[in-house]
């Protein structure tokens, strides 16, 4: 292993690390200085709906596909995001296996399951960012930072692909560009709008909050609708009916 290698694999994580937990830290402290705002409503909705549960429904609501219309119509979507998101948490994670435990990666299945999980990313990074350029309503409301975000994760998937074997047989040039990505990923993440996921727990916690006082989470489903039925009678046996 090469002193560039080493020092991108160990280092350099370390230092980029450090530097998320200290502007997260910074910008955690400066968001609770602020109050929350207070109910100036009496509690509404079904008496067994409690402030609790109605936490605990808004921050498990993105593993409840059913309980949103967009991926309850649109379950390819909600695939997409749960796809796109392993592959972050395996890239991410493979960077700590690596130097710390590369012993994990002796076992093929470990490095099958990482590789189909970064590969399956990768290709669903690529769709979004083609769905994105392609579509004119998503081209309104992008950013800049969009556009960058995606692509780099995209690649960075890729790259985690390639180094998951760990091997340098013919040359550290994937490993290499891997972590550098990685570090640059960390280090650009509290910056950006992949930052969101900070926020998720605290704004879903004051959201279920007073989703649950007010009655509405948990979202109760009434009866599914009956459709009346239709009358297919003839015009002409209508009149004659009729007469």
């Amino acid at each position: 292993m090469s002193e560039a290698l080493h020092f991108s694999e160990t280092t350099l994580q370390e230092v980029a690390l450090v530097i998320m937990a200290l502007v997260y830290t910074t910008r955690l402290i400066w968001i609770f200085r602020f109050k929350a705002g207070r109910e100036r409503q009496p509690a509404t909705g079904a008496v067994d709906t409690t402030k609790a549960k109605g936490v605990l429904y808004s921050w498990f609501n993105v593993a409840m596909p059913w309980a949103m219309e967009s991926t309850r119509k649109n379950f390819f979507m909600y695939i997409q995001f749960v796809v796109f998101h392993l592959g972050v948490i395996f890239s991410l994670g493979l960077s700590f296996v690596i130097p710390y435990g590369p012993g994990l990666l002796e076992y093929p299945a470990v490095v099958a399951i990482i590789q189909i999980s970064t590969g399956a990313a990768c290709l669903v990074g690529a769709y979004r960012l083609v769905r994105r350029l392609g579509s004119k309503y998503l081209r309104a409301i992008s950013s800049p930072d969009d556009y960058f975000s995606l692509a780099m994760i995209t690649v960075w998937f890729f790259f985690a692909y390639l180094a998951a074997p760990n091997r340098i047989d013919n040359g550290e040039w994937h490993l290499l560009t891997y972590f550098i990505m990685t570090a640059f990923f960390i280090l650009y993440v509290p910056f950006s709008k992949i930052s969101h996921y900070l926020y998720y727990p605290i704004t879903r916690y004051y959201f279920g909050k007073t989703m649950g006082y007010r009655g509405t989470y948990p979202i109760r489903r009434g009866p599914k609708r009956v459709e009346p039925e239709k009358n297919t009678q003839p015009a002409a046996k209508k009149v004659a009916a009729s007469m």
